[in-house]
């Protein structure tokens, strides 16, 4: 006869089974080990008899061999368990028949719900988790952002970049937890106004709100030519917000100050130039220096280039040049 296995996922409300889940469920005696399984409530509200038993590799593979035996996994896997019954069937005559049926799959997105739960948990037991602040989490911020751009760089789009994005959304995830966790009174606000406490959910939603709202090419009914024209409606639509929040409308509105400042330098002309300001007005900087390093940004940009991938090139070129100068020093 058979073992049907029958697996389910923790990102999966319960209740939620596919088909020929429960077509197994129906096909033998079902049996699981786990007494608290989320998915019992359910199954015995449809008519399902679970057995809640200890869990015993050698019994369920004998079983198994004379009859349909059905076993409703730990939503771990039960892994372990899994590989005892196998290596118990094996050694039987006859061994019975072992088949796999996933109940529920994970959507795409779903291992976002497993950082949400290890956040929860390294706030409340890990000491050094549980002292951060937004102030103190900064300079990883910063460092997890500068460490995807060297990977990129590097034309390393494999493993390393998945793993640097993997530090980069931790710092997003951990912003997000700490927002979370402000007092009721923090984040409704004096007099039931809208406080600063949020959640990563907040934080989805806003963005994918803001995506929707700047594609309308995209979400509504609206033709564009190319990409130029996507560009166009992205900054008509930008300042439309800001006009909305009662920012102060200018070109420049938006620029993050505090980014590094040959970028910052390159994103100023940018948008300055799209709006049609003069040149003359980047002529007679103060300090000196300074304008000279922002004339020759606007030189580079004018001809075409980007100021900081040229500089941070630039700067690879030097750092390879100064190993190969201390290799030598090290050759005798």
């Amino acid at each position: 006869m058979a073992l049907i296995v029958v697996t389910t996922s923790p990102r999966v409300a319960p209740g939620l089974l596919a088909p020929a889940a429960w077509q197994a469920l129906t096909r033998g005696r079902v049996l699981t080990g786990t007494p608290d399984h989320p998915y019992l409530p359910y199954l015995d509200e449809a008519g399902v008899r679970v057995e809640v038993v200890t869990p015993d590799p050698g019994a369920l593979a004998r079983e198994s061999r004379t009859g349909t035996v059905v076993w409703l996994a730990a939503q771990d896997g039960d892994e372990d368990f899994m590989r005892a019954v196998g290596h118990a069937a094996i050694s039987l005559d006859e061994p019975p028949e072992i088949e796999v049926v996933p109940g529920s799959y994970d959507l795409p997105g779903a291992r976002l719900l497993d950082l949400v739960q290890i956040m929860d948990r390294l706030r409340r037991e890990c000491p050094w988790d549980r002292k951060q602040t937004h102030e103190s989490l900064v300079p990883y911020l910063v460092e997890e952002a500068y460490e995807v751009l060297e990977t990129i760089h590097e034309g390393a789009y494999g493993p390393p970049l998945r793993e640097e994005l993997g530090d980069l959304l931790l710092q997003v995830m951990f912003h997000a937890r700490l927002a979370q966790e402000r007092t009721g009174a923090e984040r409704t606000g004096p007099e039931g106004t809208a406080g600063d406490g949020f959640d990563i959910d907040d934080v989805a939603a806003g963005i994918v709100e803001k995506l929707v709202r700047r594609h309308p090419h995209v979400f509504a009914d609206v033709e564009v030519s190319g990409a130029g024209e996507v560009g166009d409606n992205w900054e008509t639509i930008k300042a439309a917000e800001r006009a909305a929040k009662g920012e102060t409308a200018s070109v420049l509105g938006g620029v993050p100050m505090g980014q590094p400042a040959i970028s910052l330098a390159a994103q100023l002309l940018r948008r300055a130039g799209r709006a049609g300001a003069p040149a003359a007005l980047a002529g007679d900087l103060a300090p000196p220096a300074g304008a000279r390093l922002f004339a020759l940004v606007r030189e580079t940009q004018d001809a075409g280039l980007d100021p900081e991938a040229e500089l941070r090139a630039a700067a690879r070129e030097y750092r390879r040049r100064v190993q190969q100068w201390e290799d030598a020093a090290d050759t005798p």
